[in-house]
């Protein structure tokens, strides 16, 4: 899974989940486009994507001490939320026990929004 935006670590990402996010109401339009949507969290920043200053990346990272949880949301994929976890482990996957960890921060972040299905993950619990 390609990572978007800037993450603020360098360190790669060694386990990842796409949640798939509640369906919008349509957008309300009285005259001209619709205005842009708005982020599933408030939480989410703005990142700019290097290669194409035009995409409409959010991010959010959070440093959990020897890993970094960081959730993306692209407003061209507005149905997907993604979660990495970042760890200095070059060449590896995350190991089995530290998977439960990751998919509880996630959990936790991501409560407001109500039980959200997994579109994709890896590893999978």
């Amino acid at each position: 899974m390609p990572s978007l935006g800037t993450a603020h670590t360098r360190w790669p990402v060694v386990a990842w989940i796409r949640l798939k996010l509640p369906p919008r109401p349509p957008p309300m339009t009285l005259m001209g486009p619709p205005a842009p949507l708005d982020p599933p969290l408030e939480i989410l920043q703005r990142n700019p994507v290097a290669t194409d200053p035009r995409r409409q990346v959010y991010a959010f990272e959070e440093d959990r001490g020897d890993w970094v949880l960081r959730l993306v949301w692209d407003m061209e994929d507005p149905d997907v939320l993604e979660a990495e976890y970042r760890s200095p482990m070059w060449g590896g996957r995350l190991p089995k026990e530290r998977v439960p960890e990751f998919w509880q921060a996630v959990k936790a972040r991501v409560k407001e929004l109500g039980p959200l299905p997994v579109d994709a993950a890896d590893p999978r619990p």
